[in-house]
């Protein structure tokens, strides 16, 4: 059980992340956002990506 003091002082609850793990959390989605541009920005997908597109439209490219 946690002492009435302890939660007072706030050291009960410990609720939210530190500013490290802010640190981590923000550079791991930046490196998840470069792995999605590169591998949406890559010849394969835009290609298959217009091809889709195309088809859809009734337009040959």
């Amino acid at each position: 059980m946690v002492s009435s003091l302890a939660v007072r002082r706030g050291y009960a609850a410990d609720r939210g992340m530190t500013t490290a793990e802010y640190a981590v959390g923000t550079l791991a989605a930046c490196a998840a956002a470069a792995v999605l541009y590169k591998v949406l920005s890559g010849g394969a997908v835009e290609s298959a990506l217009r091809a889709l597109i195309g088809k859809a439209l009734g337009v040959h490219v």
